[in-house]
């Protein structure tokens, strides 16, 4: 099986490829680093550090590179048996255009085998939202063909990929946790569904992209947020802090039984599961700094993502979210020169205060309980 892979950076070299390549599928990547492709290209084989209880370095091998932006990528487009991307939201609509041109060179070309996608983002059903933007390019009288010889899979990946280590040289070597998690929705595979150890297949995707966005991503924005107001630098030095994980724990536990009542998940495993969160926030061999879990909050308070909805669930639920809205008022209180989104964020806040500024970006009516209520704790925060 051959598969390209959108994105030779941390995580996916360290995650998806790593999965993929471990499987024996001949993995190529595509990239616009050039110095990343040409030394993959060169050695065809790299170093992922594993750390966990103990650090393990592994060698990736069988792989290969292409730039994303060669002519010669269409083809490569065309021929894979799978596609995986590994981007970000903004990169993922940008290559849409690409694999709609490969697409097409595959369905004119009279090949009829099954050929599967998966966006691997931190993204609520983003191959979903990839494959809409394909279909924008493809030309209509191919719409049909690619519905039934394309499988756009969603996915839910969980992994903790840190930068690169202070003082690292090697241009591809990567550290990761030993904590995995990518999940596919099996129901939107054409043809077989591969076999990749560390891919599991549900038929209930949205129960675990959701119980992966409120624990994982709430916990962890969260703990920065308190982190930063609390003076720390790292995400382990912030949940170390006694004060920051009870508050951390508690909001994790309010989306927490969201989860329970939305998709009857077991209430002794979920606070298993939080559990092991916490802890891999503490893993002492990954450094994680606080300013960049915090970076983009715009997106981070947008009405889908890990702070407003699950607080949206406890509204619905009738839940109590003393500390959801904290990590929400905390979020107003991010301030970050060299992101973007915090400085729009901040500008906004300060020319029309919190309420405006919530209600437009999270979608909210101004004059609800929730816009209320994270001022109080804006306030409390301040003080």
């Amino acid at each position: 099986m051959k598969a390209l892979h959108f994105g030779a950076g941390n995580i996916g070299r360290g995650f998806i490829g790593k999965l993929l390549a471990d499987a024996g599928i001949a993995v190529t990547f595509a990239d616009v680093n050039k110095t990343v492709i040409s030394a993959l290209q060169e050695r065809q084989a790299y170093p992922v550090k594993v750390v966990g209880a103990q650090c393990v370095t592994e060698q990736v091998t069988n792989v290969n590179a292409i730039d994303s932006t060669s002519s010669e990528l269409i083809d490569y487009i065309a021929n894979a048996d799978l596609i995986t991307t590994a981007v970000g939201p903004t990169v993922l609509n940008i290559i849409a255009k690409s694999l709609a041109q490969g697409i097409e060179q595959r369905i004119q070309s009279g090949n009829t085998a099954a050929q599967n996608i998966i966006a691997c983002e931190n993204m609520v059903r983003g191959t979903t939202q990839l494959k809409a933007a394909v279909l924008s390019h493809l030309p209509e009288a191919l719409h049909g063909d690619m519905e039934a010889l394309i499988g756009f899979v969603d996915s839910a990946v969980d992994r903790i990929v840190p930068p690169a280590e202070a003082g690292e040289t090697d241009p591809l070597a990567v550290t990761v946790e030993t904590f995995s998690e990518w999940i596919v929705d099996q129901t939107q595979f054409k043809g077989d569904t591969p076999h990749i150890p560390g891919m599991e297949c549900t038929d209930n995707l949205m129960a675990f992209v959701e119980r992966k966005l409120f624990t994982l991503n709430t916990g962890h924005l969260i703990t920065a947020y308190l982190g930063i107001l609390a003076g720390h630098e790292t995400i382990k030095d912030s949940i170390e802090d006694d004060n920051v994980r009870e508050q951390v724990k508690a909001a994790m536990q309010e989306s927490g039984e969201v989860l329970i009542r939305r998709y009857g998940f077991d209430r002794n495993a979920h606070a298993a599961y939080i559990e092991k969160i916490l802890s891999r926030f503490a893993n002492p061999y990954l450094r994680d700094e606080v300013d960049r879990v915090g970076r983009q909050p715009i997106r981070k308070l947008s009405p889908q993502d890990r702070l407003i909805k699950p607080l949206n669930g406890t509204f619905e639920y009738q839940i109590p979210n003393a500390h959801l809205i904290k990590g929400v008022a905390a979020a107003f209180l991010y301030q970050n020169e060299d992101d973007p989104q915090a400085v729009e964020l901040q500008a906004m806040f300060a020319e029309k205060g919190l309420a405006v500024t919530l209600a437009h970006y999270s979608e909210v009516n101004v004059d609800s309980e929730v816009v209320k209520l994270v001022e109080q704790a804006y306030d409390a925060l301040k003080k």
